[in-house]
């Protein structure tokens, strides 16, 4: 996706090999235009697959999956790392490690809102080692639902993550695909393709 592309070269800043901060436009500040954008692109994907539910986790995949669940016309469902006095029976709860923070979290959605006749597609702002997607897969088959797929705001695609989900036979779309974070520049996929190809 060109669009999210240019908006990661422009604003993007790369922390490290391993670190790209978007705070400004996908996960602190938010751009509306982009989120739009963003989600009318996984409709497209995923317009097909007969999706009933989107699941996501607090709090940067809420945004992208609130806009594809407009135009995909599917409730959008979260779940929580942080444990709440209203949400406490019937918890689907999945361990995540997080490699940003440097810590396990656990994660649940109440069962009520998912269960066979969904077919869900799940939607993250990033894969890197795909910690955050196994743990909210887990939450969709203990609720019973059939996968469709996961969509992903940006691809860490140096690190394992997509790889993992795609040995688990799970249909991985990420609409930016990074190939490097070295020496403080972003190197996308499709632009080392198309330097082989001049």
């Amino acid at each position: 996706m060109k669009l999210l592309e240019d908006r990661i070269k422009k604003d993007g800043r790369v922390l490290s090999e391993h670190v790209l901060k978007v705070d400004s436009f996908l996960n602190h500040q938010m751009d509306p235009v982009l989120m739009q954008e963003i989600g009318k692109e996984f409709a497209r994907l995923f317009e097909k697959d007969g999706i009933t539910k989107i699941v996501t986790i607090e709090s940067s995949g809420i945004a992208p999956a609130i806009m594809a669940g407009l135009y995909l016309n599917a409730p959008v469902v979260f779940a929580r790392k942080r444990k709440s006095l209203t949400l406490t029976e019937d918890l689907l709860t999945a361990s995540v490690y997080s490699f940003t923070k440097n810590e396990m979290t656990e994660i649940s959605i109440s069962q009520k809102y998912l269960s066979k006749k969904d077919r869900v597609l799940i939607i993250d702002d990033f894969l890197a080692n795909g910690q955050a997607a196994l743990g909210l897969l887990q939450l969709v088959q203990q609720g019973g639902a059939d996968i469709a797929g996961i969509g992903i705001v940006i691809e860490k695609s140096f690190q394992q993550g997509a790889e993992k989900l795609q040995q688990l036979g799970i249909r991985v779309e990420s609409l930016a695909r990074i190939m490097s974070l070295s020496d403080g520049n972003v190197i996308f996929i499709n632009e080392k393709v198309e330097e082989t190809v001049k």
